[in-house]
Protein backbone atom coordinates (compact mmCIF):
# COMPACT_ATOMS: atom_id res chain seq x y z
CA UNK A 1 0.00 0.00 0.00
CA UNK A 2 2.59 2.47 0.76
CA UNK A 3 4.52 1.65 -2.22
CA UNK A 4 1.21 2.04 -4.43
CA UNK A 5 0.83 5.47 -2.62
CA UNK A 6 4.28 6.67 -3.21
CA UNK A 7 3.90 5.62 -6.93
CA UNK A 8 1.07 7.75 -7.08
CA UNK A 9 2.45 10.59 -5.43
CA UNK A 10 5.40 10.48 -8.17
CA UNK A 11 2.71 9.88 -11.25
CA UNK A 12 1.19 13.34 -10.37
CA UNK A 13 4.47 15.14 -9.79
CA UNK A 14 5.53 14.41 -12.98
CA UNK A 15 2.00 14.42 -14.87
CA UNK A 16 1.98 18.31 -13.68
CA UNK A 17 5.45 18.81 -14.59
CA UNK A 18 4.32 17.94 -18.19
CA UNK A 19 1.71 20.37 -18.78
CA UNK A 20 4.56 23.19 -17.39
CA UNK A 21 7.28 21.74 -19.60
CA UNK A 22 5.65 22.13 -23.20
CA UNK A 23 4.12 25.37 -21.91
CA UNK A 24 7.52 27.04 -20.99
CA UNK A 25 9.15 26.35 -24.03
CA UNK A 26 5.69 27.65 -26.54
CA UNK A 27 6.14 30.87 -24.56
CA UNK A 28 9.68 31.58 -24.46
CA UNK A 29 9.68 30.48 -28.32
CA UNK A 30 7.08 33.02 -28.97
CA UNK A 31 8.29 35.87 -26.73
CA UNK A 32 12.15 35.92 -27.62
CA UNK A 33 12.55 33.21 -30.27
CA UNK A 34 14.79 29.36 -29.64
CA UNK A 35 18.25 31.74 -29.56
CA UNK A 36 17.07 32.98 -26.00
CA UNK A 37 17.31 29.35 -24.44
CA UNK A 38 21.02 29.55 -23.82
CA UNK A 39 21.19 32.76 -21.56
CA UNK A 40 17.90 31.71 -19.94
CA UNK A 41 20.04 28.02 -19.06
CA UNK A 42 22.28 29.95 -17.09
CA UNK A 43 20.19 32.00 -15.52
CA UNK A 44 18.03 28.97 -14.38
CA UNK A 45 21.19 27.43 -13.21
CA UNK A 46 22.10 30.31 -10.83
CA UNK A 47 18.62 30.55 -9.84
CA UNK A 48 18.49 26.74 -9.00
CA UNK A 49 22.09 26.96 -7.13
CA UNK A 50 20.35 29.72 -4.98
CA UNK A 51 17.29 27.55 -4.58
CA UNK A 52 19.38 24.65 -3.74
CA UNK A 53 20.81 26.73 -0.94
CA UNK A 54 17.75 27.89 0.60
CA UNK A 55 15.97 24.99 0.58
CA UNK A 56 18.95 23.27 2.42
CA UNK A 57 18.54 25.82 5.46
CA UNK A 58 14.86 25.45 5.61
CA UNK A 59 15.25 21.38 5.70
CA UNK A 60 17.36 21.67 8.33
CA UNK A 61 15.05 24.05 10.29
CA UNK A 62 11.33 23.12 9.68
CA UNK A 63 12.01 18.78 8.27
CA UNK A 64 11.21 17.05 5.38
CA UNK A 65 7.19 16.80 5.64
CA UNK A 66 6.54 20.33 6.48
CA UNK A 67 8.85 21.39 3.70
CA UNK A 68 7.17 19.87 1.56
CA UNK A 69 3.12 21.09 2.38
CA UNK A 70 5.17 24.59 2.44
CA UNK A 71 6.36 24.46 -0.87
CA UNK A 72 3.65 22.66 -2.51
CA UNK A 73 1.18 25.62 -1.33
CA UNK A 74 3.85 28.12 -2.79
CA UNK A 75 4.01 26.82 -6.00
CA UNK A 76 0.53 26.34 -6.20
CA UNK A 77 -0.07 29.91 -5.79
CA UNK A 78 2.64 31.29 -7.63
CA UNK A 79 1.15 29.10 -10.94
CA UNK A 80 -1.60 30.98 -10.48
CA UNK A 81 0.14 34.29 -10.10
CA UNK A 82 2.31 33.34 -13.45
CA UNK A 83 -1.43 32.66 -15.18
CA UNK A 84 -2.64 36.04 -13.95
CA UNK A 85 0.95 37.65 -15.60
CA UNK A 86 0.93 35.69 -18.33
CA UNK A 87 -2.18 37.86 -20.10
CA UNK A 88 0.23 40.82 -19.81
CA UNK A 89 2.35 38.79 -22.84
CA UNK A 90 5.72 40.95 -21.47
CA UNK A 91 8.96 38.82 -22.36
CA UNK A 92 10.15 38.88 -18.79
CA UNK A 93 7.30 36.59 -17.67
CA UNK A 94 7.73 34.00 -20.26
CA UNK A 95 11.70 33.81 -19.18
CA UNK A 96 10.62 33.83 -15.07
CA UNK A 97 7.87 31.38 -16.16
CA UNK A 98 10.97 28.94 -17.78
CA UNK A 99 13.11 29.64 -14.98
CA UNK A 100 10.20 28.67 -11.87
CA UNK A 101 9.22 25.59 -13.92
CA UNK A 102 12.87 24.33 -13.92
CA UNK A 103 12.88 24.60 -9.67
CA UNK A 104 9.54 23.28 -9.71
CA UNK A 105 10.58 20.27 -11.32
CA UNK A 106 14.17 20.06 -9.34
CA UNK A 107 12.24 21.08 -5.90
CA UNK A 108 9.42 18.43 -6.53
CA UNK A 109 11.06 15.22 -7.60
CA UNK A 110 13.89 16.04 -4.67
CA UNK A 111 10.99 16.35 -2.13
CA UNK A 112 9.75 13.17 -3.47
CA UNK A 113 12.74 10.85 -3.20
CA UNK A 114 13.71 11.97 0.11
CA UNK A 115 10.52 11.42 1.91
CA UNK A 116 11.24 8.00 -0.01
CA UNK A 117 14.21 7.61 1.20
CA UNK A 118 13.68 8.47 4.72
CA UNK A 119 10.81 6.01 5.15
CA UNK A 120 12.44 2.65 3.07
CA UNK A 121 14.67 0.62 4.46
CA UNK A 122 17.75 -0.35 1.84
CA UNK A 123 16.46 -3.87 1.35
CA UNK A 124 12.78 -2.08 0.60
CA UNK A 125 14.21 0.50 -1.56
CA UNK A 126 15.86 -2.44 -3.85
CA UNK A 127 12.62 -4.46 -3.80
CA UNK A 128 10.08 -1.41 -4.56
CA UNK A 129 11.98 1.79 -6.14
CA UNK A 130 11.31 0.27 -9.67
CA UNK A 131 8.06 0.23 -9.12
CA UNK A 132 7.66 3.27 -7.33
CA UNK A 133 9.56 4.80 -10.31
CA UNK A 134 7.38 3.34 -12.60
CA UNK A 135 4.57 5.68 -11.52
CA UNK A 136 6.53 8.46 -12.99
CA UNK A 137 7.48 7.33 -16.06
CA UNK A 138 3.64 6.57 -16.11
CA UNK A 139 3.02 10.57 -15.24
CA UNK A 140 5.11 11.53 -18.16
CA UNK A 141 2.81 9.72 -21.07
CA UNK A 142 -0.36 10.93 -19.15
CA UNK A 143 0.97 14.57 -19.13
CA UNK A 144 1.81 14.93 -22.46
CA UNK A 145 -1.25 13.38 -23.62
CA UNK A 146 -3.58 15.03 -21.11
CA UNK A 147 -1.96 19.00 -22.05
CA UNK A 148 -2.04 18.14 -26.06
CA UNK A 149 -5.63 16.54 -25.25
CA UNK A 150 -6.43 20.08 -23.23
CA UNK A 151 -4.76 22.41 -26.27
CA UNK A 152 -6.25 20.54 -29.42
CA UNK A 153 -9.65 19.31 -27.45
CA UNK A 154 -10.91 22.18 -25.36
CA UNK A 155 -11.28 25.96 -25.25
CA UNK A 156 -8.04 26.23 -23.20
CA UNK A 157 -4.98 27.83 -23.89
CA UNK A 158 -1.31 27.32 -23.45
CA UNK A 159 -1.41 29.62 -20.40
CA UNK A 160 -4.04 27.76 -18.71
CA UNK A 161 -1.89 24.34 -18.34
CA UNK A 162 -0.34 26.58 -15.46
CA UNK A 163 -3.74 26.06 -13.60
CA UNK A 164 -4.42 22.89 -14.46
CA UNK A 165 -0.93 22.11 -13.09
CA UNK A 166 -1.80 23.92 -10.01
CA UNK A 167 -4.82 22.01 -9.33
CA UNK A 168 -2.44 18.94 -9.63
CA UNK A 169 -0.26 20.06 -6.92
CA UNK A 170 -3.20 20.65 -4.53
CA UNK A 171 -3.62 17.03 -5.42
CA UNK A 172 0.16 16.07 -4.36
CA UNK A 173 0.02 18.32 -1.78
CA UNK A 174 -3.24 16.40 0.14
CA UNK A 175 -2.21 13.38 -0.75
CA UNK A 176 1.10 14.23 1.42
CA UNK A 177 -0.48 15.42 4.42
CA UNK A 178 -2.54 12.32 4.14
CA UNK A 179 0.34 10.00 3.75
CA UNK A 180 1.53 11.54 7.05
CA UNK A 181 -1.27 11.51 8.61
CA UNK A 182 -1.45 7.35 7.86
CA UNK A 183 2.05 7.55 9.11
CA UNK A 184 3.26 6.02 5.54
CA UNK A 185 6.04 8.83 6.17
CA UNK A 186 7.48 7.22 9.39
CA UNK A 187 11.06 6.80 9.32
CA UNK A 188 12.78 3.35 9.09
CA UNK A 189 15.17 2.43 11.74
CA UNK A 190 18.55 3.12 9.49
CA UNK A 191 20.92 5.90 10.19
CA UNK A 192 20.38 8.36 7.18
CA UNK A 193 22.23 11.47 7.01
CA UNK A 194 21.49 14.71 8.15
CA UNK A 195 20.23 17.10 4.96
CA UNK A 196 22.84 19.14 5.45
CA UNK A 197 24.96 16.03 4.68
CA UNK A 198 23.08 14.72 2.04
CA UNK A 199 22.86 18.28 0.10
CA UNK A 200 26.07 19.30 1.05
CA UNK A 201 28.05 21.28 -1.70
CA UNK A 202 31.12 19.79 -0.56
CA UNK A 203 30.24 16.23 -1.89
CA UNK A 204 32.61 17.60 -4.74
CA UNK A 205 35.86 17.28 -2.25
CA UNK A 206 35.09 13.87 -2.48
CA UNK A 207 34.71 13.17 -5.69
CA UNK A 208 37.63 14.92 -6.57
CA UNK A 209 39.83 12.52 -3.67
CA UNK A 210 38.79 9.09 -5.96
CA UNK A 211 39.29 8.35 -9.20
CA UNK A 212 36.03 6.28 -9.56
CA UNK A 213 34.19 8.59 -8.75
CA UNK A 214 35.81 11.44 -10.85
CA UNK A 215 35.05 8.82 -13.84
CA UNK A 216 31.36 8.66 -12.60
CA UNK A 217 30.84 11.73 -12.14
CA UNK A 218 32.76 12.92 -15.46
CA UNK A 219 30.36 10.43 -17.41
CA UNK A 220 27.32 11.84 -15.94
CA UNK A 221 28.20 15.62 -15.99
CA UNK A 222 29.66 14.88 -20.05
CA UNK A 223 25.98 13.91 -20.91
CA UNK A 224 24.29 16.78 -18.89
CA UNK A 225 26.51 19.12 -21.10
CA UNK A 226 25.82 17.61 -24.08
CA UNK A 227 21.91 17.74 -23.33
CA UNK A 228 21.41 21.59 -23.88
CA UNK A 229 22.89 20.76 -27.40
CA UNK A 230 20.46 18.71 -28.53
CA UNK A 231 17.48 20.54 -26.68
CA UNK A 232 18.80 23.72 -28.66
CA UNK A 233 18.59 22.06 -31.77
CA UNK A 234 15.22 20.30 -31.23
CA UNK A 235 13.23 23.43 -30.32
CA UNK A 236 15.17 25.58 -33.21
CA UNK A 237 13.11 22.53 -35.40
CA UNK A 238 10.22 23.12 -33.80
CA UNK A 239 10.25 26.68 -33.80
CA UNK A 240 10.66 26.75 -37.58
CA UNK A 241 7.87 23.89 -37.98
CA UNK A 242 5.22 25.13 -35.40
CA UNK A 243 5.27 28.95 -35.89
CA UNK A 244 1.63 29.15 -34.29
CA UNK A 245 1.78 29.28 -30.19
CA UNK A 246 -1.01 26.59 -29.37
CA UNK A 247 0.07 24.22 -32.38
CA UNK A 248 3.76 24.44 -30.83
CA UNK A 249 2.27 23.71 -27.50
CA UNK A 250 0.19 20.43 -28.10
CA UNK A 251 3.08 19.17 -30.62
CA UNK A 252 5.49 19.35 -27.48
CA UNK A 253 3.29 17.71 -25.44
CA UNK A 254 2.29 14.66 -27.11
CA UNK A 255 6.24 14.68 -28.37
CA UNK A 256 7.07 14.54 -24.28
CA UNK A 257 4.29 12.05 -23.74
CA UNK A 258 5.81 9.91 -27.18
CA UNK A 259 9.38 10.41 -25.39
CA UNK A 260 7.77 8.96 -21.93
CA UNK A 261 6.64 6.13 -23.75
CA UNK A 262 9.63 4.76 -25.18
CA UNK A 263 10.96 5.22 -21.48
CA UNK A 264 8.98 2.46 -20.64
CA UNK A 265 9.03 0.24 -22.92
CA UNK A 266 12.96 0.46 -22.64
CA UNK A 267 12.87 -0.06 -18.97
CA UNK A 268 10.82 -2.85 -19.53
CA UNK A 269 12.54 -4.78 -22.09
CA UNK A 270 15.71 -3.73 -22.89
CA UNK A 271 17.13 -2.48 -19.64
CA UNK A 272 16.76 -5.81 -17.85
CA UNK A 273 17.73 -7.74 -21.24
CA UNK A 274 21.14 -5.75 -21.66
CA UNK A 275 22.30 -4.74 -18.09
CA UNK A 276 21.88 -9.14 -17.25
CA UNK A 277 23.58 -10.30 -20.17
CA UNK A 278 25.88 -7.70 -21.32
CA UNK A 279 26.66 -5.88 -18.67
CA UNK A 280 27.33 -2.42 -17.14
CA UNK A 281 29.24 -0.94 -19.74
CA UNK A 282 26.67 -1.87 -22.63
CA UNK A 283 24.45 -0.74 -20.93
CA UNK A 284 25.69 2.90 -19.74
CA UNK A 285 27.30 2.57 -23.90
CA UNK A 286 23.96 2.76 -25.29
CA UNK A 287 23.03 6.32 -24.85
CA UNK A 288 26.24 7.77 -26.33
CA UNK A 289 25.99 5.66 -29.43
CA UNK A 290 22.49 5.83 -29.80
CA UNK A 291 22.77 9.68 -29.60
CA UNK A 292 25.86 9.66 -31.90
CA UNK A 293 24.14 8.25 -34.88
CA UNK A 294 20.82 9.85 -34.46
CA UNK A 295 23.24 13.58 -34.63
CA UNK A 296 24.76 12.06 -37.56
CA UNK A 297 21.11 11.55 -39.13
CA UNK A 298 19.57 15.10 -38.05
CA UNK A 299 23.23 16.65 -39.30
CA UNK A 300 22.15 14.56 -42.94
CA UNK A 301 18.41 15.55 -42.78
CA UNK A 302 17.57 18.55 -40.74
CA UNK A 303 14.09 18.35 -40.04
CA UNK A 304 11.93 17.24 -37.29
CA UNK A 305 11.94 13.61 -37.29
CA UNK A 306 14.99 13.49 -36.87
CA UNK A 307 15.44 15.90 -34.46
CA UNK A 308 12.53 14.16 -32.08
CA UNK A 309 14.66 10.90 -32.47
CA UNK A 310 17.90 12.66 -31.59
CA UNK A 311 15.55 14.23 -28.45
CA UNK A 312 14.46 11.08 -27.48
CA UNK A 313 17.84 9.14 -27.70
CA UNK A 314 19.08 11.97 -24.99
CA UNK A 315 16.57 12.08 -22.44
CA UNK A 316 14.48 9.18 -23.17
CA UNK A 317 17.71 6.74 -23.13
CA UNK A 318 18.33 9.27 -19.85
CA UNK A 319 15.47 8.47 -17.73
CA UNK A 320 15.50 4.26 -18.51
CA UNK A 321 17.93 2.23 -19.11
CA UNK A 322 21.23 4.94 -18.78
CA UNK A 323 19.45 6.08 -15.06
CA UNK A 324 19.52 2.14 -14.07
CA UNK A 325 22.74 1.58 -15.00
CA UNK A 326 24.74 4.50 -13.39
CA UNK A 327 22.56 3.42 -9.77
CA UNK A 328 24.86 0.21 -10.54
CA UNK A 329 28.47 1.74 -10.59
CA UNK A 330 27.66 3.21 -6.83
CA UNK A 331 26.79 0.18 -5.62
CA UNK A 332 31.01 -0.81 -4.87
CA UNK A 333 30.63 3.49 -3.10
CA UNK A 334 30.37 3.56 0.77
CA UNK A 335 27.28 4.14 1.66
CA UNK A 336 27.80 7.59 3.20
CA UNK A 337 30.65 8.89 0.44
CA UNK A 338 28.00 7.45 -1.89
CA UNK A 339 24.88 9.65 -0.86
CA UNK A 340 27.34 12.67 -0.75
CA UNK A 341 29.05 12.30 -3.68
CA UNK A 342 25.37 11.69 -5.79
CA UNK A 343 23.79 14.61 -4.14
CA UNK A 344 26.30 16.52 -5.33
CA UNK A 345 26.06 15.24 -8.96
CA UNK A 346 22.21 15.62 -8.87
CA UNK A 347 21.81 19.18 -7.21
CA UNK A 348 24.29 21.35 -8.52
CA UNK A 349 27.19 19.25 -10.94
CA UNK A 350 24.22 18.64 -12.90
CA UNK A 351 23.26 22.69 -13.72
CA UNK A 352 26.50 23.81 -13.56
CA UNK A 353 27.61 21.71 -16.60
CA UNK A 354 24.17 22.92 -18.13
CA UNK A 355 25.08 26.13 -18.00
CA UNK A 356 28.58 24.99 -19.42
CA UNK A 357 26.60 23.45 -22.89
CA UNK A 358 24.62 26.62 -22.70
CA UNK A 359 28.52 28.94 -22.84
CA UNK A 360 29.71 27.04 -25.85
CA UNK A 361 26.34 27.25 -27.70
CA UNK A 362 26.99 30.87 -27.21
CA UNK A 363 30.62 31.18 -27.35
CA UNK A 364 30.02 28.91 -31.17
CA UNK A 365 27.47 31.67 -32.13
CA UNK A 366 29.40 34.85 -31.44
CA UNK A 367 32.53 33.45 -32.63
CA UNK A 368 30.37 32.30 -35.95
CA UNK A 369 32.37 28.68 -35.43
CA UNK A 370 28.95 26.89 -36.56
CA UNK A 371 28.43 28.13 -39.64
CA UNK A 372 25.55 25.80 -41.01
CA UNK A 373 23.69 27.05 -37.38
CA UNK A 374 22.13 24.72 -35.68
CA UNK A 375 23.45 21.63 -37.77
CA UNK A 376 26.55 22.25 -36.99
CA UNK A 377 26.62 21.53 -33.51
CA UNK A 378 25.83 18.46 -34.22
CA UNK A 379 29.83 18.25 -34.75
CA UNK A 380 30.51 19.41 -30.79
CA UNK A 381 27.60 16.44 -29.99
CA UNK A 382 29.46 14.06 -32.08
CA UNK A 383 32.72 14.43 -30.61
CA UNK A 384 31.17 14.88 -26.73
CA UNK A 385 29.49 12.05 -27.32
CA UNK A 386 33.27 10.04 -28.46
CA UNK A 387 34.93 11.10 -25.26
CA UNK A 388 31.53 10.39 -23.37
CA UNK A 389 32.51 6.28 -24.85
CA UNK A 390 36.25 6.96 -24.00
CA UNK A 391 35.41 7.80 -20.12
CA UNK A 392 32.75 4.90 -20.03
CA UNK A 393 35.26 2.39 -21.06
CA UNK A 394 38.01 3.33 -18.60
CA UNK A 395 34.87 3.63 -16.00
CA UNK A 396 33.97 -0.08 -16.56
CA UNK A 397 37.74 -1.21 -16.07
CA UNK A 398 37.54 0.62 -12.53
CA UNK A 399 34.18 -1.04 -11.93
CA UNK A 400 35.71 -4.60 -12.47
CA UNK A 401 38.32 -3.83 -9.92
CA UNK A 402 36.52 -3.04 -7.44
CA UNK A 403 33.79 -5.75 -8.07
CA UNK A 404 35.92 -8.57 -8.05
CA UNK A 405 39.56 -8.06 -7.93
CA UNK A 406 41.87 -11.30 -8.32
CA UNK A 407 38.29 -12.83 -8.39
CA UNK A 408 36.44 -12.04 -5.37
CA UNK A 409 34.17 -8.56 -4.61
CA UNK A 410 36.15 -6.18 -2.97
CA UNK A 411 35.46 -3.51 -0.35
CA UNK A 412 32.96 -0.61 -1.09
CA UNK A 413 34.78 2.52 -2.03
CA UNK A 414 35.57 4.38 0.95
CA UNK A 415 35.03 1.32 3.47
CA UNK A 416 37.84 0.62 6.17
CA UNK A 417 40.19 -1.84 5.60
CA UNK A 418 39.61 -3.78 8.76
CA UNK A 419 35.59 -3.15 8.21
CA UNK A 420 36.58 -5.32 5.05
CA UNK A 421 38.59 -7.89 6.59
CA UNK A 422 35.72 -8.52 9.29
Amino acid sequence: MRSLVFSLDFFLIITALYQLKPATRSLLIEALGADSLPYVWIGSALALLITIAVYRTMLIRFGRVQVVLASCLFFAGALVVFRLLAATHAAWVAVAFYIFVDIFGVVLAEQFWSLADGTYRSEEGRRWYGFVGTGGLIGGIVGGLLAAFLIRYTPLQTPDLMLVAAALVGLILGLTWAMNRWGLLQRSDEIEPHPAVAMSAGGWRLIAGSRYLVLIAGALLLAQTISPLVEYQFLHIIEATYPEREARTAALSLFFSVMGGVSVAVNLVLTPLILNYMGVLSGLLVQPLALAVSAGGFMLHPTLIPAAIMKICDRGLSYSINRAAKELLYIPVEPMVMYQAKAWIDMFGYRLFKALGALIIIGLSQWSLAGNGVVDLGWVVLAGCGLWAWVLATLNREYLNLIRPAGQPSAPLGSHPQSSAE
